[in-house]
């Protein structure tokens, strides 16, 4: 009788620590329409004439149809904004004032398509393709399976006005995981010319999660295993490695990344994806300053501004992807992240 009281005291200590445990859930102030298929990454267009018309893609994984699915403020899907018959893309990102000609520029948003080794770019908001069909990359590779593009982010060099894109794969070394290639536009159109491979990788897991900060230059990564790592942006910055930090607080597979700038300071959020939430460290030293629960499942890719976007997200906005076949936008004040 004595053994059985501790068992149900033991028992029910357990589940209270549990509970105290677990972080309370900030919750969502939207939750998208569902997608088909298997949700990734997501990237915020913030429209430059009327910010509440701005527009949430997000990346859904098929290797037959997969595409990229655009969502107003309110979560719905704009079906003639959205690109489909894609062969599994991963990561996507946005990056503003592409110089197609001298005169014209134009927003670009730019996804991985792993089974077809390529990446692609279209224009924002008017959707049309820049890119002949798609560019190759990890062309040098002999091993296919170090060819698949995973991850993908958009870097605008502020001093030259050039913009690039820095790629991860499904597998790859333990030296130069990255390659990045700069856009470029002239009379027979848009390429993708490549410019470097860098970056290290542990060998444990993969590296997916990529996200640059235009302003201070700065590249992050991670490498699922075992932290974020950073980097110079510019190629002309060199390929030293300037921190890994982070892996201490993550339980498993290190996810998605969102860089969020303040004028007086910033911060990296990033997915602690079988934990079930995420970890944030600070823009100007790296260290950790705090973790979040958004009430996501298994979180991959991430994105964040901190622009008004009219009466519906007035502080900034933060997506995320929910394993349940969608995305979670949250009011980004919700996040206290200057508390």
């Amino acid at each position: 009788m004595n053994k059985l009281k501790l068992n149900i005291i033991f028992g029910a200590t357990v589940v209270l620590l549990g509970c105290v445990a677990k972080l309370p859930e900030i919750v969502a102030s939207v939750v998208t329409e569902k997608v088909p298929h298997d949700t990734d990454d997501p990237a915020i267009w913030v429209n430059p004439t009327d910010p509440a018309k701005s527009i949430v893609f997000g990346t859904d994984k098929d290797e037959v149809n997969g595409g990229v699915y655009a969502f107003d403020l309110d979560g719905k899907i704009i079906k003639d904004k959205c690109i489909t018959n894609i062969s599994y893309p991963n990561n996507v990102d946005i990056e503003y004032g592409f110089k197609l000609t001298d005169s014209t520029k134009t927003d670009i948003i730019a996804f991985t398509e792993r089974e077809k080794h390529q990446i692609r770019l279209f224009s924002v908001p008017d959707m049309k393709p820049l890119d002949h069909g798609g560019f190759k990359v990890f062309e040098d590779e002999t091993d296919v399976e170090m060819k698949r593009p995973m991850g993908i982010s958009l870097y605008k060099n502020l001093e030259k006005g050039s913009i690039s894109a820095i790629v991860s794969r499904k597998k790859g070394p333990t030296e130069n995981y990255l390659y990045q290639y700069e856009l470029v536009s002239d009379s027979l159109g848009v390429h993708a010319n490549f410019v470097r491979k860098f970056g290290k990788f542990s060998g444990n897991k993969e590296i997916e999660a990529i996200a640059v900060d235009d302003e201070a230059g700065l590249v992050y990564y991670s490498d699922e295993g075992i932290g974020v790592r950073k980097y110079h942006a510019s190629p002309e910055k060199g390929n030293k490695e300037l921190a890994l930090f982070g892996g201490e607080h993550f339980e498993d597979d290190i996810e998605g990344i969102a860089i969020v700038k303040y004028q007086d300071k910033g911060y990296l959020v990033v997915s602690n994806q079988q934990a079930h939430i995420f970890e944030v460290f600070s823009l100007e030293t790296d260290a950790f300053v705090k973790e979040i629960n958004l009430g996501t499942l298994e979180t991959d890719g991430c994105d964040a501004t901190t622009q008004p976007l009219g009466d519906k997200f007035p502080n900034g906005l933060f997506v995320s992807m929910n394993d349940e076949r969608n995305f979670f936008f949250h009011d980004l004040i919700k996040l206290e992240l200057k508390e």
